[in-house]
């Protein structure tokens, strides 16, 4: 088994084990015994988010040998997918938009959390068609992906998180009278204990519900009191209702509704992502396969130089050239090894780019900072191109680009806000029901028998009322002092300008994202008619460069004959060579500019993902199940001087 091969299976082994981990993670240990449902939401740690992973994938270091990084076509958009930063950072977006979910569905308004879509990395060289010249304007047209609607105006939203409110006092006073006549002893000694539990709840529908249960334990020195010591309390309920504004269950949820949407919304913007990197990172990749053919043959060119140097110089040593010759060929030495330098540093420059767009570490590991990358794949223009009806091609773009998709939701969420702002228009009105009952309990007051018989009257108690804290409870839940009172309130802003500026400010921005959507799908069915056109020009500059570079062939081998027969001089010959050169790399940049072109025509028309394969399951994960498969006898590096 070759050295590549068992490499193969290292790489199939550890990819496996790296897919098994997802990129961002909250964990929910458990909670703390007896306590733990208690104490869970007051807890930092109860819900743990990971830190973020600042290391590579082991497809990475599995792909290098011997000081080079091979790599195909479908080894960058893997590598891409598990360790461009970019696209891991639009990774968290619909897991910050699940938490603003989580978020108002315990009624608080939402929150800012996206992110807008990165450009990509760019080549080295501008040279050729650009991808966003030929297919889509880098990052969208027309509809925002910065993370869906954010809203927080209108109609207050109702808290939908019940509260346990609990109170307790304890207390003892001592207070000197100047007229006794009401408590008969000069100094009031008083020991009270006072209790209040409070539970709260709202729901969608505007309903809010209070009930409280409050209880007084009171001890005095004064022979006045019928019971002494005597505990005093009632158990109430409260229950208020709007009648106008903020009494629709569409107006109190419409902030859960709207953060549904803005997952929708960061799950296309993570989409919008990974197409947006793919197809540069890609580009990437082609044009560094174009420059490593390139240096190839200027590295040829160089060397077909230096031949006719050394052969013009060894006929002017037996004096049958002129010395001039041998400074032309000379020159031209000097000039191919000029255009070697220039073709060897867009390689190596390239290599940092795309090193550093499939990396999250860049080039700062000095291991990925020396290593050459190796394509493996080399750059074929198909025979022919399937010819179909643009008419055809943008109602398929229409159905898949996501920015179709993306600026219907974000249109959805305009109407749902505009719910709020609209009810925030009607007066506040406002219904109320309070339904409570008392108790009252305790002992005869010993203190009674201080006083004279005829003035004991004044505390005696009532026999129903003598007991402990059972009598109470009973008095209460048997409603013996039931209390009853209902009504409503009603507050009317005169003018209400800030509702009404909030109203229309909501339709004219609906109405402007109506705009936007259409906008935008002109747009896709101007990228698709271009990308198209952009496609067959490239095609037609490819084919004309093969035409060019076989007419150039035929050419120097034509004055190379003649050359030899003297019917020809070394200056044509020259130029002849020069001219091929120039050809072979205009055909090679024909095909990069092909290869830009078919990227941006799958672009616009939202196929980028169907035609590399890639799944949007394993670029949320961050980890690609596919292995990497490198040859048996990979091929070597060129050497590049640095």
């Amino acid at each position: 088994m070759s050295q590549f091969r068992r490499f193969s299976i290292l790489t199939l082994a550890a990819v496996t084990t790296f897919a098994q981990s997802s990129e961002v993670s909250i964990q929910n240990p458990a909670g703390y015994k007896y306590v733990g449902r208690l104490a869970a939401p007051f807890h930092s740690q109860q819900r743990i988010v990971a830190p973020p992973k600042m290391t590579n994938s082991p497809r990475l270091d599995s792909l290098i040998r011997a000081g080079n990084l091979y790599l195909t076509a479908q080894d960058v958009i893997a590598l891409a997918l598990e360790n461009n930063l970019d696209i891991a950072i639009q990774r968290y977006g619909p897991y910050l938009q699940q938490e603003v979910l989580r978020r108002a569905e315990g009624g608080a308004p939402l929150r800012q959390v996206g992110v807008p879509v990165s450009a990509g990395p760019v080549s080295v060289s501008t040279t050729g068609v650009s991808a966003l010249s030929v297919g889509l304007a880098g990052g969208g047209s027309g509809v925002t992906s910065g993370g869906g609607l954010v809203a927080s105006i209108g109609s207050p939203t109702p808290s939908l998180d019940p509260t346990l409110f609990a109170f307790a006092q304890f207390s003892h006073t001592t207070t000197p009278l100047q007229n006794t006549t009401v408590a008969l002893v000069p100094t009031q000694v008083s020991s009270s204990q006072v209790y209040q539990i409070q539970y709260s709840q709202s729901w969608v529908t505007g309903t809010t519900a209070q009930m409280t249960y409050f209880t007084g334990h009171v001890g005095v020195n004064s022979p006045v009191y019928a019971l002494n010591p005597y505990r005093q309390g009632d158990l109430e309920l409260y229950i208020t209702q709007p009648l106008l504004q903020g009494g629709r269950r569409p107006v109190n949820n419409r902030y859960i509704r709207i953060a549904r949407n803005n997952i929708k919304v960061s799950e296309i913007t993570l989409k919008l992502q990974v197409i947006t990197t793919v197809s540069a990172i890609l580009n990437l990749y082609w044009d560094l396969v174009s420059f490593n053919d390139d240096a190839r043959i200027k590295q040829k060119a160089l060397e077909t130089a230096q031949q006719l140097y050394e052969d013009n110089k060894h006929q002017a040593d037996l004096g049958t050239l002129p010395a001039i010759e041998v400074t032309r060929a000379e020159a031209q030495v000097s000039q191919s090894k000029e255009d070697l330098l220039i073709a060897q540093t867009n390689v190596l420059q390239q290599e940092v780019v795309l090193k550093n767009a499939l990396s999250r570490t860049g080039i700062a590991d000095p291991s990925l900072d020396e290593v050459h990358i190796v394509p493996l794949d080399s750059i074929i223009v198909p025979q022919q191109e399937q010819v179909q009806p643009v008419s055809d091609l943008a109602a398929e773009a229409l159905a898949k680009r996501p920015e179709i998709e993306q600026g219907k939701i974000n249109i959805e969420s305009d109407k749902i806000q505009s719910l709020g702002t609209r009810n925030a228009l009607l007066p506040n009105v406002q219904a109320f029901l309070d339904l409570s009952n008392s108790g009252l309990s305790g002992s005869a007051n010993p203190l009674c028998a201080s006083l004279p018989p005829a003035e004991q009257f004044v505390c005696t108690p009532d026999p129903y009322n003598v007991g402990g804290l059972g009598n109470f409870f009973g008095q209460v839940f048997r409603r013996n002092y039931p209390n009853y009172s209902a009504g409503f309130s009603v507050n009317i802003p005169f003018r209400n300008r800030a509702a009404q500026a909030d109203y229309v400010t909501d339709q004219l921005t609906l109405h402007r994202d109506e705009l936007g959507l259409q906008k935008v799908v002109n747009q896709v069915r101007q990228d698709v008619r271009n990308a198209m056109v952009g496609l067959q020009q490239a095609r037609a500059r490819y084919e004309a460069s093969v035409a060019t570079r076989k007419l150039a062939e035929q050419t120097l081998e034509a004055e190379q004959m003649r050359f030899k027969f003297g019917e020809s001089s070394i200056p044509t010959v020259v130029q002849a060579q020069r001219d091929l050169a120039n050809d072979q790399s205009a055909e090679i940049q024909a095909m990069a500019n092909y290869t830009h072109s078919r990227i941006a025509f799958d672009q616009a028309l939202g196929a980028t993902l169907d035609v590399n394969h890639i799944s949007m399951d394993e670029a949320i994960s961050g980890s690609v199940a596919r292995p990497s498969s490198l040859p048996a006898s990979a091929p070597a590096k060129p050497e590049v001087k640095r």
